[in-house]
């Protein structure tokens, strides 16, 4: 719900339609919100266990899934939550065929790949929310070391939403000045005096942080969503990391779905930016790739 409530209030969507299957809830949560439309501008918001409501949508966010538990790793929901997937995909595609697709939930980049499958859409308008939420916890932390504040700290993570994670200090910067010109040695584990390692070492954990202190994630991933969905329902070709299809990227040979740097317009991912990756950061993403296509031959995506 965060995500519909990030929607509504920073005006992205001028019609909000929610599913689920759980019926009494979905009618609850839709009654809150739409008791608050005096207080917002211009937008309508429906809700059904059917699939129809959908019908026409520009942009579908799937949010729905098995809910992480505490200590456990994104790559273990997997199969869960494809199962889920094998019925929600074919669904939204078949009352919205020109729909894109923002795919939210964990592990989302092997769950990016399987709607790209189940949906048969393009695999530009496929994508999910990958790194984008990482990127930000990141540059808050930078700017929270440097007393900056976040948007004035430009730096990313790329790859896997997850532990494989990598952190692009060889371009991590503020003002064009590279926090390299400060300390050569920024984000090396064994000779990093100033501790700038540990800032990526947080990025990883928070999510684990915050479900351990609150059960779950929410407003900031629903902060990340509104603005990924209003770069495409605006046709911004605003620069977000999101998970895409990355083969042939940075010497990956495999069809897996990892976080680049990408321009998002509305029509989706309309480029992919090749950042110039050192040689660490690029065998920290073929890592991380192969890690993904490990897990996903293991995956049943059978009726």
């Amino acid at each position: 719900m965060a995500c519909a409530f990030s929607l509504i209030t920073q005006g992205v969507c001028s019609e909000l339609s929610l599913v689920d299957v759980v019926e009494d809830k979905l009618e609850g949560e839709v009654l809150d919100l739409q008791h608050g439309l005096a207080f917002l501008k211009g937008v309508k918001i429906s809700g059904s266990t059917d699939y129809r409501v959908t019908a026409g949508s520009k942009l579908c966010i799937i949010t729905a899934g098995a809910r992480q538990k505490i200590g456990e790793s994104r790559l273990n929901l997997v199969q869960r939550n494809a199962d889920i997937f094998k019925c929600i995909v074919p669904q939204l595609v078949k009352y919205s065929p020109n729909t894109c697709i923002l795919v939210v939930s964990n592990p989302v980049d092997i769950l990016t790949y399987i709607t790209w499958k189940l949906s048969g859409l393009p695999s530009n308008r496929v994508f999910g929310s990958g790194t984008n939420l990482d990127t930000g916890r990141f540059r808050f932390l930078l700017g929270k070391k440097l007393n900056i504040y976040p948007t004035s700290c430009h730096g990313w993570i790329i790859g896997e939403h997850g532990d494989s994670s990598v952190p692009v200090w060889s371009t991590a910067n503020v003002a064009g000045v590279p926090l390299s010109s400060l300390n050569p040695l920024a984000g090396r584990e064994d000779d990093d005096q100033d501790h700038w390692y540990g800032i990526h070492k947080q990025v990883v954990e928070s999510a684990y942080e915050v479900i351990r202190l609150k059960g779950y994630t929410s407003w900031a991933i629903g902060l990340s969503v509104s603005r990924l969905a209003a770069s495409v329902m605006r046709n911004e070709r605003s620069v977000f990391a999101v998970s895409t299809i990355v083969k042939n990227y940075h010497g990956i040979e495999n069809e897996v779905f990892l976080s680049l740097p990408c321009i998002l317009g509305s029509d989706g991912v309309d480029h992919v930016v090749k950042q110039n990756l050192n040689s660490t950061e690029r065998q920290q993403l073929q890592k991380s790739a192969t890690t993904l296509w490990d897990v996903q031959q293991g995956i049943d995506l059978g009726e």
